[in-house]
Order: C-alpha cells, then sequence, then structure tokens
C-alpha cells in the first residue's frame, strides 16, 4: 500500500534545431521551457484506480479486479523496450470505449494511461489503487511536448506508485530528484507512452521531459550541452491544430518516395545542428547582438529545409515574413504544420512591444505568449534551474511534492 502521495512536474520543450530528421538517426537540439505539467498522486479510496485530466475533460475510474482482469488479456510483451502492439491498443481501445481511429487529445491520453499503468503494474506489481490528477500550462498539438511532459509524469508516478523507483526525498526537503538510474527508467517507461500517443517518436521530447536544460539527442543517445548562453526567444503559437503522428508519416513516406532527394535534406539539418551547438557553446554567457547573425541564418536554412520536407504551413510563413520586417528571423518548432514557431531576439534590435503587436495582427488571437511571462518562460537555460516556489498551500504530509528538475512550478491544481 502506498502511505505518500505525490507532486510531479516535468517542462516542455522547444526544439531549436533537428525536427524529423531526428526521427531518421540525425542529432536535434532541445531546450526545456518553463511551462509545466503536473501530476498529483494520492492514495486511492477503495480498490479503485481513477483518473482526472481537466485539461482535456475527462474523469475515468475503474476497479482494480477489472483492470488486473484486463491487463491478463494483454500481458505478452509488456516490456520498455518494445513499441505497444496493434493487437494490445485495440483491446485497450475497445475496453475504454474509444473508436478504433480515434486520434483526440482526451482518447489519446486516456489510451497512454491504461497502457502504462497495465504495463508498468505487469512488471512491478499489482494495479495500485490511486488517484492521479493531471493538469498543465502547456497547449496541446502546438510543437511544446506537451504529451511527452504528460507521459514523464504519468511515468514517474506509477514507478513509485508500484514501489519501482523510490522517494527520493530526505527529511527537510521541499523538492528532490530521482537518481540517474530512476530517471533512465522514467524516460524509457514515457517514451512508450509517447509511443501510444505519436506511433513513431524520436524520443527528444520525453528525454528533455526528463531531464531538463539544454540537449542534443541522436539515436536514443542524450548529451547535454557544456554550456549554453542567455538567448531571447519568442514563441508564438499559431494556434493550427495538427498531428504529429501524420506529419511524422508524410516525412517518411516522401524519404522513400524521393530517397535521393530527401536524405541530403536530412544530412544538412544534421549538420545545421551540429554547428549550432558549435556555436552556442563557444558563445559568451551574455553575447552581445554581434554573436547572432549565425544563429540567424541557421533558422533560415533550417527553415526553407523543413518547408522542403513538407511540414510547413502558411501560417509560419506569415510568422517568418512579419519578423523578417523587423529585421528577425524566426523557424517552426515541433513538428510543424502549423503549432508554434520561434524568432531569435537579439539584445537591442526591436521592441518587444513592437513584436507583439505586429504578430498578434498577423495571428490568430492569443497566439502570442504575454510579453511580461517572456523573460520568465524563454530564456535559456530557462527557469527550471531556479529554487522551486509552491504557489499553493502547503502539501499535507501525506502529498510529497517532487519535481523532476527541481523547477519552479507556476500554477496549483486544479479545484
Amino acid at each position: 500500500m502506498m502511505e505518500l502521495g505525490l507532486l510531479v512536474s516535468a517542462p516542455g520543450k522547444v526544439i531549436l534545431h533537428g525536427e524529423h530528421a531526428v526521427v531518421h538517426g540525425k542529432a536535434a537540439l532541445a531546450v526545456a521551457l518553463g511551462l509545466r505539467t503536473f501530476l498529483r498522486l494520492r492514495p486511492g479510496d477503495g480498490e479503485r484506480l481513477r483518473v482526472h485530466l481537466p485539461g482535456v475533460s475527462v474523469r475515468r475510474e475503474w476497479g482494480l479486479a477489472e483492470l488486473s482482469a484486463l491487463r491478463g488479456r494483454v500481458t505478452a510483451d509488456f516490456d520498455e523496450s518494445k513499441s505497444p502492439s496493434v493487437e494490445q491498443l485495440d483491446v485497450l481501445k475497445e475496453f475504454a470505449g474509444i473508436a478504433a481511429d480515434a486520434s483526440a487529445p482526451d482518447s489519446l491520453a486516456v489510451l497512454a494511461f491504461l497502457y502504462m499503468c497495465l504495463a508498468i503494474s505487469a512488471k512491478y506489481g499489482d494495479v495500485p489503487s490511486v488517484d492521479i490528477t493531471v493538469w498543465s500550462e502547456l497547449p496541446t498539438g502546438a510543437g511544446l511536448g506537451s504529451s511527452a511532459a504528460y507521459a514523464v509524469c504519468l511515468a514517474a508516478a506509477l514507478l513509485y506508485a508500484c514501489r519501482a523507483i523510490s522517494c527520493p526525498l530526505k527529511d527537510g526537503e521541499a523538492t528532490a530528484r530521482w537518481t540517474e538510474d530512476e530517471m533512465t527508467l522514467i524516460n524509457s517507461w514515457a517514451f512508450q507512452g509517447e509511443r501510444v500517443i505519436h506511433g513513431n517518436p524520436s524520443g527528444v521530447d520525453n528525454a528533455v521531459g526528463t531531464w531538463g536544460g539544454a540537449l542534443r539527442y541522436q539515436s536514443g543517445k542524450i548529451t547535454s550541452l557544456k554550456r549554453v548562453p542567455t538567448l531571447r526567444i519568442l514563441l508564438t503559437n499559431t494556434k493550427v491544430p495538427r498531428s504529429t503522428k501524420v506529419l511524422v508519416a508524410g516525412v517518411k513516406e516522401k524519404i522513400l518516395k524521393f530517397p535521393s532527394i530527401m536524405n541530403p535534406v536530412l544530412d544538412s539539418i544534421d549538420a545545421i545542428s551540429q554547428e549550432c551547438q558549435s556555436v552556442l557553446e563557444a558563445m559568451p554567457t551574455n553575447p552581445s547582438p554581434e554573436y547572432y547573425p549565425v544563429l540567424e541564418e541557421l533558422f533560415d536554412i533550417n527553415q526553407h529545409h523543413l518547408n522542403v520536407i513538407g511540414v510547413g504551413h502558411p501560417s509560419l510563413d506569415r510568422l517568418c515574413r512579419v519578423t523578417a520586417s523587423h529585421g528577425l528571423h524566426s523557424k517552426l518548432t515541433g513538428a510543424g504544420g502549423g503549432g508554434c514557431g520561434i524568432t531569435l531576439l537579439p539584445p537591442g534590435q526591436c521592441s518587444l512591444l513592437t513584436l507583439h503587436k505586429a504578430v498578434r495582427v498577423h495571428s490568430p488571437p492569443g497566439c502570442l505568449i504575454p510579453v511580461p511571462q517572456l523573460t520568465r518562460w524563454l530564456l535559456l537555460p530557462s527557469s527550471w534551474q531556479m529554487p522551486p516556489r509552491w504557489p499553493w498551500k502547503q502539501p499535507s504530509e501525506t502529498c510529497v511534492p517532487v519535481d523532476l528538475n527541481a523547477g519552479r512550478p507556476t500554477s496549483g491544481p486544479p479545484g
């Protein structure tokens, strides 16, 4: 029986370079955002498991006996090293009343929860009697790693509930990190959740969600950047919905159709990631404007490449044109096809207020993160490194707050 609850959070991410190419073994550079997903785990009341996801209007509960019976139907091949099978997911969809072709965030969130719960409990213990609530500051479908942050929080909570990982808090501590081995285990199960949601993810999103900071990801190998300067980056949400799974499949189809054309494009994107890493690690901590031109050129080249492989969108093209009219350089981040774009902001080159007005005129309402929050959320390295401040009431002794990256939550649990 789990004696203590858990409060855990994981950050979203921005990919600087390497989108889509990373799925095909190339390097990607990514950094954690100060925008986070939060999970509250409490011991359950009776032989029930409950999950509440207010952001996607989900509130579900199941009896432990029926979940154990369901696990018996799909236990074969449950392992963090193997992709979920179509047969397993079909059984879970039928059990949860999810349509076979469902792609809505609420359906995928429930499906990932069920798979991770049954798979983790099959390997480490009984299905736990717990109440889980997950909420987020991250918009869904915007390329900011919302599904990965969700999967990381779920993996940590379920592994803890099944006693596969310990509680890392010591007496008198408010927050803590798990050991490196436990973080690796969390990351591997979070990747399984991403597989349920996206089919063939690269793994970079859940790696950033687990370890935070700025890192290079390539073919499963995670390398923290030695030193990252403080860069101002504007994040714009086009509010154009899209499916990562569909976009990834489209790129793969184009590569298979035109391998001699598309593979050199992927090689070039890989070279951009490597060049950007070298430039960033050679820059001073607070770079002056003359250090930005190379980074701006890399943004421009990569954006053209991403359009070539078919993941651009007119809304992102408009963002690039509007910011270019102010002497700035932008590119998409994440899967593309809409979602979010990022813009480099060299010191003193353009007023944030001026740019805010310009982008707001040419984009859907509410697409821009409010200006006063930019420096807190989007400085690199992001605010996860700062000492935590819990804005809600101090948790009781049965609810232990644990933050994957010793980050600073900015919102309390719903209700």
